[in-house]
Order: C-alpha cells, then structure tokens, then sequence
C-alpha cells in the first residue's frame, strides 16, 4: 500500500508539474511582452561635471548631458529643428513681430515639489541680462536687448527692439528655480552649491553625486511621459579609451560617443550596438578672402572641385561624415538640397585655373599668374586627426599644382590668435552649430568681419551685398514660407560664391549595449540631444494580455505644426496676434513588425511608405543615405529598422513623428555591421497606434 501511495504521490506531483508548464506555456502563448518600469541605465563619459546649470552648461559636455535630463526650458526643438512647446503650452507674435506672449504650463512642479510659475521665468532671465553674470557673452548679449514682464503666474511677455525670427530659440534654455535661488546675486551663482546638486523640472532628478559619478532618478513629479528607466547613472573617465575598457569589465552599458578612431574596436564587441547621427556643425576650409588668390571665385571653385571628400571622409573619419554641400544642414527646414554640390572633378578644377591665368609657366609643378605662384599656407589646430584632414587636402590641391604648406597651432589659440585677427592664407575649421536656427548672419554678413571693435564670425572677410540682403530679410520674417525662400537662395549664392570649401558634416556615434531597448538617435544639435528619446527607453519588459494598454502618463506636450507653406503671415497691424503651439497628449505605442518573407518585394511598398533607396538587393558601404517617403494623413510616427537576413528581430535605425517625402530617411554606417546580407523596413504608423504595411528592402553591405 505504501507504494502504491508513493506512486500516486508521484504521479501527482508529475500532473501538478506538466499542469504548471502547459500553464506557462499557455501564458507565454497568450500574451505579448511589453517594456516594464524600473532598471539602472548605466553610462560612461569622458570628463568630469563643473556646474550643472544650464546657463553655464555649455561650456562643459558632461554638463550639458546632465541639465539636458534635470531641467527643461519654455521650448524644446525636435530632430528637425522646429520649435515646440514644452514648460510653456503656447505663444503667440503680434504683428509687428516685436511681442512674444508665452502661456505656461499650470502642473510642473520642481523636483523639490515647489510650483513651477512665471516667477523662475523671471528670476532666470533676468540674471542672465545682470551684467555680473558669469553667464555665456553671447547669450547673455541677446537677453539684454529684451524686455521681459510677466502679466500673471501663467503669462509671460517678451518685447523685442527689432523683429527677430531666431527669438523662438533662445527659449530653449532650462529655467532656474526661483524660490531657491532669488537671494543669490547673479555673479555668486557659478560658485553656489547650487550647481553640484540642482533642482529642475526636467524626467530625472539628482539623487547622489561623487567625483566617481552621479545618479539620477526618474521624477515622479514630471509632467511629461513618464520614463520607464527608474535610475540613470553616469560614470566619469579620462578618455573613451578608458570607457571601452570598462565596458569590457561590465561596469557600463553605454558609451557616450564613439571616436572615429574607436569603431572598429566597438564593432568588436558583439553585444554594443552603434547608433549613428548627423551632429550640429560643419567642417570646412576657410579662405581669407582680402589676400590673393582667393579674390578669384574660380580659384575657390577650382579647389573645391579638386578635393576629394568622400575619400577624406572614408580614410580620415573612417565614414564619420556626410559631404557638405551648404552652411544650412540637412534636415532643417530651411536646407536646399538642390545647390551645386561640386562632386570631386579634377579636370573641371584645371580648366577654372586655366581659365583664371593659373598655369604652370616654369615648369616646377607649381601653377602662377603674373609670376605669382599660387602658393599658401593652411592652419589647423594641432589635433592628430585635423593634422591629417589638412595635409591630405593639402595632397589633392598639390596634384592640381597647388603649394600648400600644412601648418598647425595649439586649438587654444585658434580662434584668438588665427581667426579673429585674420591672421592666415586658408584654416580648417569646423563649426559647431549651437542653434536650430538657420540664421546665418553672423557667420556670412559683412558687418560681421571681426575687427578690434567688432566679435562677429565672418572669419573670411565676406562682403557680399546680395548675401548679406538676403540674411537681413531673412531674419526679419517670422514666416517660415518666406524664410524658407530666402534661405533658398543665400544657399545659392553661396555655392556660387564658395567663400569656404563646405567638407563635411560630422556623424555623432552611440555605443548602447542591446539589453537597452528602443534607442532612438535622430539627428543631433548636441550631444545631449541623445536623450530627446530617453522617456520610450527600456531595460525591463512583463507580459500581459495583447489588448492590455500601457496606463502611461500622457501629458507630454506634442504640439502640430501647419505645413510649411500654410503658416501664416505677419498681419497688419490691426489684425490678432499669430498663435503657434497647441498642446496634444503623447500616445506611445509599442508596435511589433514582422520580419520580412523571402517573396518581399520592393513592389509591395505603398506611395506613402516606401524605401526608394536603395532598390531591392543593392549593394551598399560607407555612410549610406535611406531615402524614401513617410507620410499619412492623420501620421502618428514612422521608423526605419534594419536586421540581419538570419535574425528574427529588428534593431530601430531611426523614429520621427514629422512626415518625410522622398528625401533622407537616415544615415546608416554600414561599417557599424559586419558585411552580409540585411533587410530595411519602414513602418508608418498612424496616431490611433495602426500600422500601414511594412516596406520591406534587401540589401548586401560590402565594406
């Protein structure tokens, strides 16, 4: 008998067990899995934090992260670079283009559960104009030009000396809490303890920070889409090589930037994926336009013909840029994609000097003109990769019959030794674009020439009367249609002047472990627009129901913007003030894609989403431009992702909510996967959370 019980014991157990992992089973089978909250995001920067303000924060990086997820400002700019509202739900211009009146938000309260009102709009603005401020020259400069008053705890006016279109994003700047800070003067504030551990509006708030790092906690308070990472920390580290090194120890999971010089090291770890963007700014090559030859345009013509910028940019950045073809960059609203982009043509470079008198009279190599050789020296900063950026420019112009002489000075002496005295022949330079803004004036306007009473930009010593017409006009009008057109054609007679050789614009590369999902990197200003996305990113996951709905905080202010060409105009001056942003809740939705069957087909893609290239089972290497189209009427948002042909899932190359037609959907570093065969797929989804058809390409990476 007793066996006998032990072997219905048993058998028991056994039906008890089988009954538990059919049930699992039967879960699993029933249900989807979808991003949890909580988890430590942890990443490892190069550099230390000084003063976690943001208006101090732009001279320090690891600042500029931190502030970027503590505070926020009225307005915020999106991957395009069109302004949006964010502490404030609204404004609107009066016709004259001189009053701005911004409605704030009514339930922000600051990290210590104080209310956030009109108050700290004050305070922070109005330290900035305080001329003991420590604060940034230039930003400091503007504010002092507007009045500033606040009508009630919700309404804040601002009154401009003239029109100005680029106002809208000075209003980016994060806003100061006024109850912790009033009785601070304003040259105190860069050494108040403030600074170390500070109190914003921002997703994260600070929970601890060391000389070691600083960790931050999801707010609980915030007004926007609730993040689902519970904790970000970050590690600080001499250099990126120490970085690599501890993300090979696991002490991180994410690396702040990629250097060119690390990609093939971080293509080395299987688990770190690369996330790749065009960043704010450019590098070019400056001529100063007072000394000969560079009075002739087709000797400036002549040398950006003769330079290869796709080999400097492949052998030099190991692909870490796109060619320039205008000051304005791609992606902006304001950009011409149709300008002269001078492809590298050596023959067509030798007959423009040819044309100009440039020949080689003597024989020595080196081309002259009324026994002028053509002869100069290009400047650089003594940074290695720039160094050899220049001297390889250098080798392009010698085998047009061009004597350059690569000289190199201290970076710290650049600007002030070099640059603003005009005190060279030719420097390779690179912006870096700290506005959304497409302004111009004060790179290109000729009363930007700095001199001992001027601090303008115009490095070059441009004085164009037709450009600098068009830049006055331009930011004259808050019309973005006219704006638009204006921009259109500074960008043509700047290809047709070449007053600077345009080389590239630079890729910003993300090193993220894969166990971090939903990574987004669209097109960057700063590094710290990295974390534009932070709120959709997740580390942890549950399974639930497939009708379930995530009850995720849906306050997030997304404003809808008319299309370019119906924004209104300026009225006359009896008519109402222009109204611009509107507030609408954020859905979030998590969409599952299929992957591609073997019969897929470029066919199959609608005229609404639709990779155009590249074409079905092309071959593709280096930095590839996706084009296509995203659009529908009622868009939610639409993403490209790439797998390999034998995975299952997809990884996200890139997310926007604003609709693209048949122009750059990405920039995609095939040099960040290993060559083989891939699929790309775009997804538009619209904003009930349906998604259209896939389009589905095949395409064969070849480095």
């Amino acid at each position: 008998m007793k066996h006998i019980r032990w072997q219905a014991l048993i058998a028991l157990t056994g039906i008890a067990f089988l009954g538990v992992v059919f049930a699992v089973l039967a879960f699993g089978a029933s249900t989807v899995e979808r991003p949890d909250y909580g988890g430590t995001y942890v990443e490892g920067v190069a550099g230390r934090p000084n003063a976690l303000n943001p208006i101090f924060s732009q001279y320090n990086e690891v600042d500029r992260d931190i502030a970027a997820l503590v505070f926020t400002g009225l307005t915020r700019a999106d991957e395009n670079g069109n302004i949006k509202p964010d502490l404030a739900t609204k404004w609107s211009i009066a016709p004259n283009g001189l009053i701005y009146t911004f409605t704030l938000r009514a339930d922000v309260y600051w990290h210590d559960g104080d209310h956030f009102d009109a108050d700290d709009v004050l305070y922070t603005l109005h330290t900035l104009q305080d001329p003991a401020c420590k604060c940034p020259p230039d930003l400091a400069g503007f504010w002092r030009t507007v009045a500033i008053s606040a009508l009630d705890a919700t309404t804040i006016r601002f009154q401009l000396t003239q029109p100005y279109a680029p106002f809208l994003d000075y209003t980016r700047i994060g806003i100061l809490p006024a109850h912790l800070l009033k009785e601070v003067a304003p040259g105190d504030l860069l050494q108040h303890p403030f600074n170390r551990k500070p109190i914003g509006t921002g997703a994260f708030q600070i929970a601890e920070l060391t000389a070691q790092q600083i960790l931050l906690d999801a707010n609980p308070r915030y007004y926007g889409a609730r993040p689902y990472l519970g904790r970000i920390q970050f590690k600080f580290y001499p250099d990126s090589e120490t970085i690599f090194a501890a993300y090979a120890r696991e002490e991180v999971s994410g690396i702040a930037r990629i250097l060119p010089g690390y990609l093939k090291k971080a293509q080395e770890q299987p688990q770190l994926k690369s996330y790749n963007a065009r960043i704010g700014g450019y590098a070019l090559v400056l001529f100063n336009l007072s000394k000969l030859p560079f009075q002739d345009k087709n000797v400036r013509q002549a040398l950006l013909y003769a330079t290869d910028r796709k080999r400097l940019i492949d052998e030099q950045l190991q692909g870490q840029g796109v060619i320039a073809s205008s000051p304005i960059e791609p992606g902006s609203w304001a950009h011409n994609a149709l300008v002269n982009p001078y492809a590298f043509d050596l023959d067509k470079a030798k007959a423009l000097l040819d044309g100009a008198g440039w020949r080689d009279s003597d024989g020595d190599g080196t081309r002259d003109k009324d026994r002028q050789p053509l002869a100069f020296a290009l400047t650089t900063s003594d940074d290695p990769q720039r160094v050899a950026i220049a001297n390889a420019i250098a080798k392009n112009w010698q085998t047009l019959g061009v004597k350059v002489t690569v000289q190199a000075v201290p970076a710290s002496l650049l600007v002030q030794n070099i640059l603003r005295p005009r005190q060279f022949d030719a420097v390779l330079y690179e912006w870096r674009t700290l506005s959304n803004d497409p302004d111009q004036y004060e790179n290109w306007h000729e009363t930007q020439i700095p001199d001992a009473a001027r601090a303008g930009q115009n490095y070059a010593g441009l004085k164009d009367r037709d450009i600098s017409e068009t830049l006055e006009a331009a930011r004259r009008t808050s019309d973005l249609g006219k704006r638009a057109e204006l921009y259109r054609k500074f960008q043509e007679l700047f290809a047709d002047r070449v007053p600077a050789l345009l080389l590239y614009y630079p890729i910003y590369s993300y090193g993220i472990d894969a166990r971090v999902r939903e990574v987004q990197l669209a097109p960057l200003l700063t590094p710290s627009d990295r974390f534009r996305s932070i709120a959709q990113w997740y580390l942890k996951t549950k399974r639930v129901p497939p009708d379930a709905t995530e009850e995720r905080k849906r306050t997030r202010v997304i404003p809808t913007f008319a299309p370019m060409t119906a924004t209104p105009t300026l009225a006359p001056a009896t008519a109402a003030p222009t109204v611009i942003g509107t507030a609408t809740p954020l859905v979030v939705v998590v969409v599952a894609t299929p992957a591609p069957s073997s019969t897929s087909d470029a066919g199959q893609c609608a005229a609404s989403s639709a990779i155009k290239s590249p074409v079905m089972n092309a071959q593709v290497s280096g930095l590839y431009e996706i084009r296509g189209t995203a659009t529908h009427p009622n868009l939610g948002y639409w993403k490209l992702e790439l797998r390999a042909d034998a995975t299952p899932t997809y990884t996200q190359l890139f997310r926007s909510d604003q609709p693209i037609n048949d122009q750059v959907l990405s920039v995609w570093s095939t040099r960040t996967v290993p060559n083989g065969v891939y699929w790309l797929q775009l997804v538009v989804v619209d904003n009930a959370g349906n998604a259209g058809t896939p389009c589905q390409i095949r395409v064969n990476v070849a480095n």
